[in-house]
C-alpha cells in the first residue's frame, strides 16, 4: 500500500507541483502551497504511518484553526528556514520553493491571530519567591534582614524551566505556612520587641581558643594570647578558617548596630615559601571579613546556615594595627571573623612546608609532618593575626530604630493611634489602598490581644504579626476582576516592581496607581525607563540571569578540588557570576544590542578571571580595581555568552564536559529550543575512565543506534565547538593525560557540522553560524524569556504573535536591550491578566 500511495502521489506531483510550487508566490493560494510542499518534500517520513519524529503532517493545512496547528506551523518556518528540512540527504526544495512555502505559512499563521489569541492565558496568582519575600522585608522595615536567615528553613524553591517566578510552580504547603509565621515571629520580636539596653563593652586580649587542631600549639606557643586566622572558611578542612572569641560565644545580648575594634597584622605576606603552597596571591593585601555565628546552630569553626559577610577591610602589614567596623548583630550572634582571599587548607600546607623546608628549623621535625607549633615559633606561615577585640553596643539610634520608624513613623509607636499607624504600614505591605475586608482582621487581632491584657505596644505587634502572614502581603494578589483581561493600575505597578526590583512599588509607582495613568502606555513606559535607570534594577539583573542562564545552580556541581584548586581559593564562582552582571548591565544601560549576547569584542573581568582567560590584563589588574571592561580583539577564545566561564561551568557536570550537555543548554537557553528527553530504554553513554578516547568518538558509537541520532544529529553540533574549554571555563587543545603511561592526551576536536549544513571549525567559527543563521531565534527567545519571567507564566502558542511584534520593533532599533526589555514591559502580554 505505502508502494502504491508513492506512486500516486509522484503522478499527481509530476503533473502539479513544479508548476504549482514555483509559482506559488504568483498565483497559488497558500494552502495549496503548503499542500504540494509537504506533499513533495515532507510526508514520506512524516505521513500518519511513519510518523518519523513523532510528527503526523499529512492532516496539517491552512486555515490554521488550533493551537497544536500553530504550533507545528511555527516548527516547520523555523526549520524550512534554517534549511534543516528536509533532510541533507533528502530531495531538497529550490530557493524559490523554500521563499513561497515559507511567505504561505507566515501569512497562515499571520491570519490565525484573531482566532487563536482571543482565548489568551493567564498567570496565576502566586506567591512571593524567597528572594522577594526577603527584599520586600528589607523595604518596609528599612534594614537587611539576611542576619536572620527568614528563609533558611524553606523549602527549595520550584523553577519552571529554570525559572522562578512561575506561579504555577510556586507551591504553598502547610509546612511552608507555618514557616511565614515563625519568620513574621522572629523579625518583629527580634527588631521592634527587644529589650531597650544601654549600650554595653566587652574587651577581650587573651584566652583566645580555636579550632581543635590547633589548639595544642597555640598554647605551647602564645598561650591563646592572639586570635590566628589561616584561611578561607568554606574549604573542605576549615583548621583556622573561622577566629571566634572563646569567651563571647553567648553573643550580643540584642539585635542592633555594634563597633568592634580589632587589632590585626597581615604575617608573613612577603613569605620566602612556594606561593603555590597556599594558592594565592601574595601580592595582594590580606582581607580580614565579619560574620556572624550562633553556638546554637551548629560548631563554631565550621559553616553556619546564616553567616552573611557584615563587613570587611585590608590589614596593614607592618605592625598591628587596630581596625574599626560597626556592623548589625542579631540577638545571640557573635562575631567571627575570617580571610577571604587567605590560603586554601592549611593543613595541606603546614605538612608540605614541615616536609620541603625541614632543614631552615633549628628544631628537626621527627614526628607528625603536622606539627604547627615549630611552625608558628620560627616559620613563615602567610595569616592575620589578631592580639586585641572591643565590641560596643547596641549603638544608640538617636531617631529611633529604622524599623520603628518604618512601621509606626518618626514619632514611634502611639498607642491612641495605633489603628492608624498598622493600617498605614498595612497598605505598604498590601501594596494598595485596603479593603474593609483587610482592615477588619486587623482590628480583631489588635482588640483581642487587647481584651487578653496584652500591653498596646504588644498587641499592636502581634497585629503586625498578622499582616505579615496574609496572603495580601504573601501573593501578588490581584484586584483585577476574573472577566477583565487588562491588569488594574495597582496590580500593574506591583506587577512591575517585583519584575525590575523584586520588591514592593514605591511612592512614585503607587503615585502613577493611585492617578489611574499607570494603566495608559505613554505612563507606563515612562515609569518602566525610570525603574530602568534606578540601582534597584539590580535586582532584576540577578534574577533574570539566574533564571535563563542557570546561574542560580553555579557551584552546585563543583569541580574536584585536586584539579581545580583556583576554583576554590579564589572564589571564582563569584567572579564568573559577576561578569555576566556587568555585560548585561553595559547593554543595558548603554541600549548596545542584544545580538552582543552571542558574540562580542569585549568582555568584563577581574583580576582571577584575567587570569583564568590567559588575557594581558592579569599582569595589571589588582583585586582591589575589582572588575573593569577589556578588548578582546584578536582573541577568538572568549565574546559573548558562550565563552564565559559562568555558562561554561553552569553547563558542564564538574568533572567532566559532554556535547550533549552543553549542547542541551546552548538549545533550551540561547536557541528556546527544547529536545525530547532520551527514550527510557536508551543506555547512557559510556564515561571512559582511562582518558584513552574521546567523548567525540563514544558520541559516535551512541549515534549509530537511529533511535539516538535523531536528537543527536541537531544536538551535538550546539556542543562540540564547547569542547575548547574544560568544565570551569579554561581554554584547552588537550583533553586531560590517561592514566596509561605513553598514551598522548587526546586532542580536542572543536569541529562540527549543523543539520542544516553550515560547517564550522571551531568556537569561533561556530560562534559565527549561530550569529549569522540564527539570530532571530535567540533574540525571540530571549524576549519570551524576559515576559515569563516578569509575568510569572510560561509563554504559550497564542502569545507568539504579540512576541512577534515586539521583536520587529526590536529590530528597527537595532536589537538594542533596553529597547527590548521596555516593550517587553509595556506589551499587552505584560499588562494582562
Amino acid at each position: 500500500m505505502r508502494v502504491i500511495r508513492l506512486l500516486c502521489r509522484a503522478a499527481a506531483l509530476a503533473a502539479t507541483a513544479c508548476v504549482g510550487i514555483a509559482r506559488a508566490g504568483e498565483t497559488q493560494p497558500p494552502a495549496k502551497v503548503v499542500g504540494a510542499f509537504l506533499e513533495q518534500y515532507c510526508l514520506d517520513c512524516h505521513d500518519s504511518t511513519t510518523k518519523k519524529g513523532k510528527r503526523n503532517l499529512e492532516a496539517f493545512q491552512l486555515p490554521l484553526k488550533s493551537v497544536p496547528n500553530l504550533i507545528s506551523a511555527r516548527e516547520l518556518i523555523d526549520e524550512i528556514a534554517l534549511k534543516e528540512m528536509p533532510p541533507k540527504k533528502s530531495d531538497q526544495p529550490t530557493a524559490e520553493e523554500r521563499l513561497a512555502v515559507l511567505h504561505a505559512l507566515r501569512e497562515g499563521t499571520s491570519a490565525a491571530r484573531s482566532v487563536i489569541e482571543s482565548a489568551g492565558p493567564h498567570t496565576a496568582m502566586r506567591r512571593l519567591t524567597s528572594r522577594e519575600y526577603e527584599n520586600t522585608l528589607a523595604t518596609l522595615f528599612g534594614r537587611r534582614v539576611d542576619t536572620l536567615g527568614l528563609t533558611a528553613d524553606f523549602p527549595k524553591e520550584k523553577t519552571s524551566q529554570h525559572i522562578d517566578t512561575i506561579g504555577q510552580s510556586l507551591v504553598t504547603s502547610g509546612f511552608l505556612l507555618d514557616q511565614y509565621f515563625q519568620s513574621a515571629n522572629r523579625l518583629v520580636e527580634t527588631r521592634l520587641g527587644k529589650p531597650i539596653m544601654k549600650p554595653q563593652q566587652w574587651h577581650f586580649n587573651g584566652h583566645f581558643v580555636q579550632y581543635e587542631e590547633l589548639q595544642g600549639p597555640h598554647k605551647d606557643v602564645f598561650n591563646y594570647g592572639f586570635l590566628n586566622i589561616y584561611e578561607q572558611p568554606n574549604t573542605d578542612t576549615r583548621q583556622g578558617g573561622y577566629g571566634h572569641i572563646e569567651d563571647f560565644l553567648q553573643g550580643v545580648p540584642v539585635s542592633g548596630l555594634y563597633d568592634i575594634e580589632v587589632v590585626a597584622q597581615a604575617m608573613h605576606r612577603d613569605t620566602h615559601y612556594d606561593p603555590a603552597i597556599f594558592g594565592i596571591d601574595l601580592s595582594e593585601p590580606f582581607i580580614l571579613g565579619i560574620v556572624p555565628g550562633d553556638i546554637t546552630k551548629g560548631h563554631i569553626h565550621y559553616p553556619q546556615p546564616i553567616e552573611p559577610l557584615l563587613a570587611s577591610k585590608t590589614v596593614p602589614d607592618e605592625k598591628l594595627t587596630p581596625l574599626e567596623f560597626r556592623v548589625w548583630l542579631e540577638a545571640g550572634q557573635t562575631p567571627r571573623f575570617i580571610f577571604p582571599n587567605g590560603p586554601y587548607e592549611s593543613r595541606a600546607a603546614v605538612v608540605t612546608i614541615n616536609q620541603r623546608y625541614n632543614n631552615e628549623f633549628k628544631v628537626k621535625m621527627t614526628g607528625s609532618s603536622v606539627s604547627r607549633a615549630r611552625i608558628l615559633r620560627e616559620g613563615e606561615l602567610p595569616h592575620i593575626r589578631i592580639s586585641d577585640i572591643k565590641i560596643q553596643g547596641p549603638v544608640t539610634e538617636h531617631s529611633g530604630s529604622v524599623e520603628e520608624v518604618a512601621v509606626f513613623g518618626k514619632d514611634g509607636f502611639q498607642a491612641d493611634r495605633a489603628m492608624d499607624q498598622l493600617l498605614a504600614f498595612a497598605e505598604k505591605a498590601y501594596r494598595r489602598p485596603l479593603t474593609d475586608a483587610d482592615r477588619e482582621p486587623i482590628r480583631a487581632m489588635y482588640e483581642k490581644r487587647l481584651g487578653e491584657k496584652a500591653t498596646p505596644r504588644q498587641a499592636a505587634l502581634d497585629a503586625l504579626k498578622l499582616i505579615l502572614c496574609s496572603p495580601s502581603f504573601l501573593y501578588l494578589r490581584e484586584t483585577t476582576e476574573a472577566s477583565a483581561k487588562a491588569l488594574k493600575a495597582y496590580d500593574l505597578a506591583s506587577r512591575l516592581s517585583y519584575a525590575l526590583w523584586a520588591a514592593p512599588p514605591d511612592d512614585a509607582l503607587l503615585a502613577a496607581a493611585r492617578s489611574g495613568k499607570l494603566t495608559q502606555e505613554a505612563e507606563l513606559r515612562k515609569q518602566v525607563q525610570r525603574m530602568l535607570a534606578d540601582e534597584r534594577v539590580t535586582a532584576f539583573v540577578h534574577g533574570f540571569l539566574d533564571s535563563w542562564l542557570n546561574l542560580r545552580d553555579l557551584g552546585s556541581q563543583p569541580p574536584p578540588r585536586e584539579t581545580n584548586r583556583a576554583y576554590y581559593a579564589e572564589d571564582l564562582p563569584t567572579s564568573m557570576k559577576m561578569e555576566a552582571r556587568l555585560f548585561f548591565r553595559d547593554l543595558l544601560k548603554n541600549n548596545g544590542s542584544a545580538a552582543e549576547f552571542l558574540d562580542s569584542d569585549y568582555a568584563f573581568v577581574d583580576k582571577k578571571l584575567a587570569k583564568l582567560y590567559d588575557l594581558p590584563e592579569q599582569k595589571t589588574l589588582r583585586l582591589a580595581d575589582g572588575f573593569k571592561k577589556v578588548s578582546l580583539n584578536g582573541n577568538e577564545h572568549r565574546g559573548g555568552l558562550l565563552g564565559m566561564a559562568g555558562v561554561l561551568t553552569v553547563s558542564a557536570n564538574g568533572v567532566e564536559t559532554s556535547p550533549v550537555t552543553r549542547g542541551v543548554w546552548v538549545s533550551e537557553n540561547i536557541l528556546g529550543i527544547h529536545p525530547p528527553p532520551p527514550p527510557d530504554d536508551v543506555p547512557a553513554i559510556e564515561a571512559d575512565v582511562s582518558g584513552a578516547t574521546t567523548v567525540r568518538e563514544r558520541l559516535a558509537r551512541h549515534r549509530a543506534d537511529k533511535v539516538c541520532a535523531e536528537c543527536h544529529h541537531r544536538i551535538d553540533p550546539l556542543g562540540f565547538s564547547l569542547e575548547s574549554f574544560d568544565p570551569i571555563g579554561r581554554w584547552r587543545a588537550a583533553y586531560p593525560k590517561p592514566k596509561q603511561k605513553d598514551v598522548p592526551a587526546p586532542k580536542v576536536d572543536a569541529s562540527g557540522e549543523f543539520t542544516s549544513g553550515e560547517i564550522y571549525e571551531d568556537f569561533a567559527g561556530f560562534k559565527k553560524v549561530i550569529c549569522a543563521t540564527r539570530e532571530d531565534l535567540f533574540i525571540r527567545h530571549l524576549i519570551t524569556e524576559v515576559l515569563s519571567y516578569s509575568t510569572g507564566r510560561l509563554m504559550e502558542p497564542a502569545d507568539s504573535f504579540v512576541i512577534d511584534d515586539i521583536h520587529e520593533k526590536v529590530k528597527k532599533e537595532n536589537l538594542g536591550l533596553h529597547t527590548l526589555l521596555v516593550e517587553c514591559l509595556t506589551s499587552a502580554i505584560f499588562r494582562s491578566r
